[in-house]
């Protein structure tokens, strides 16, 4: 029994990390059997939500439950689980050794530091205003827009727990930031300078796992995290719209 619970102890952990990092919920799920059955828990039953996760051992009458409170996009830690689940079937740490692991990278987030996610918000506003058609003039003025408007994003986002809030200020801040600097002639295009700078916020990872979860057959899922994604995009639209409509 202890040996039981254990196995779904860490494959619950390291199917909350996949969900709450942005991972696809077959790969979830996948992850999730094959520990269990590298532990010898074959046939393990599993149903998953962006919200929860079930999951149940044909030996044992119980079902164990594991919420998710948050997500967001963290590749990084989706691999580190992925390898320490290789890692496992290779036999090359234990079931225990492998529950260690998987608590300390839920506690330790690898995450890349601010202000290199500002400065690589920065190049790519810049880089994908020049694609969409900006002209050169508008490249230092797009990829400065593109940095304060995420670094809004960022710090919103971390300070208040509200969900939707970060990206409609950030995408008010960047259209009032355009607005500003084509008004006193520092830009030319106002509509370049903001396409180029809300393309960090666009949620493609999302509407990307999204469909891909449909495809696989997780209707539920790929069509709950469709609509998060879609009201992000929407929270970004309303901030760039009211720019529109009150300043130009």
């Amino acid at each position: 029994m202890a040996q039981e619970n254990e196995i779904l102890d860490t494959c619950l952990i390291a199917g909350r990390i996949m969900v709450e990092s942005g991972s696809e919920m077959y790969r979830v799920e996948d992850t999730m059997r094959r520990m269990a059955a590298n532990a010898g828990a074959m046939n393990s039953q599993i149903f998953s939500t962006p919200t929860g996760l079930l999951m149940a051992l044909p030996t044992q009458d119980a079902v164990q439950i594991q919420q998710v409170t948050m997500r967001t996009i963290n590749l990084e830690k989706v691999d580190r689980v992925n390898d320490l689940s290789r890692q496992f079937a290779e036999h090359q740490v234990t079931l225990k050794q492998l529950h260690q692991r998987l608590t300390m990278l839920d506690h330790d987030v690898p995450f890349f530091p601010v202000w290199l996610q500002i400065m690589a918000a920065a190049l790519v506003s810049c880089t994908l205003m020049i694609i969409y058609g900006g002209v050169w003039a508008d490249f230092i003025q797009s990829a400065v827009v593109g940095a304060v408007g995420y670094a809004v994003f960022y710090f919103i986002r971390e300070h208040l727990a509200v969900s939707f809030l970060s990206e409609f200020m950030a995408a008010f801040t960047i259209g009032f930031l355009a607005w500003v600097l084509v008004h006193w002639h520092f830009g030319q295009s106002l509509d370049m300078i903001i396409i180029g700078a809300v393309m960090p916020l666009v949620p493609g990872v999302a509407i990307t796992n999204a469909v891909r979860d449909m495809l696989a057959g997780h209707l539920l899922s790929g069509i709950a995290r469709g609509m998060e994604a879609l009201f992000s995009v929407g929270a970004i639209g309303i901030g760039i719209a009211l720019i529109f409509r009150f300043f130009s």
